[in-house]
């Protein structure tokens, strides 16, 4: 079984070229990234599609012109394809659809970025205690202690622009 992965859309959009922080080495790793997941990785996205409508908000569905972009097209044309992509149910808290019932309820959690809240959702709800890529969003690296402490394991590509 392939190991699975869920992908921040900052990583798309770094492999894109198109974020300020992200110098050639670490639009490097995230394009290296991306390859190494289509060739040997299970991307995990919610069956209601916010990940990818995030995605398109960033990312060209058409393939062009980045790296990012033929990454989410082929991610796209892949999402019913069970060898590279899984969809996993998550369920919006009543008053708030940026926020997940199965989003860890613990307070030192409570101030982690609400859009990336389903990353997280899909993570744990998926049972399959995925990698959670990340490039140049600093939120991930400010609550990596509490996340890994509620069974999130997050994979820096670019740790020099974090610490």
């Amino acid at each position: 079984m392939r190991p699975a992965v869920v992908i921040d859309t900052n990583v798309l959009v770094a492999a894109n070229d198109k974020s300020e922080q992200a110098g050639p080495d670490c639009v490097l790793a995230c394009v290296s990234a991306l390859e190494k997941v289509k060739t040997g990785k299970l991307v995990l996205v919610d069956s209601g599609m916010r990940i990818f409508d995030e995605y398109r908000r960033y990312a060209c569905l058409s393939g062009q012109p980045g790296l990012g972009d033929a990454f989410c097209k082929w991610l796209w044309y892949n999402q019913a394809n069970s060898r590279h992509c899984q969809q996993i149910e998550i369920t919006s808290k009543e008053n708030d659809p940026q926020d997940f019932i199965e989003f860890p309820d613990n307070p030192d959690l409570a101030g982690f970025d609400r859009s990336d809240r389903k990353f997280v959702a899909v993570a744990l709800a998926s049972g399959k205690q995925p990698a959670i890529l990340n490039a140049t969003d600093s939120d991930w690296w400010d609550f990596r202690i509490p996340l890994e402490a509620n069974g999130i394991r997050v994979e820096f590509l670019c740790p020099h622009l974090l610490r």
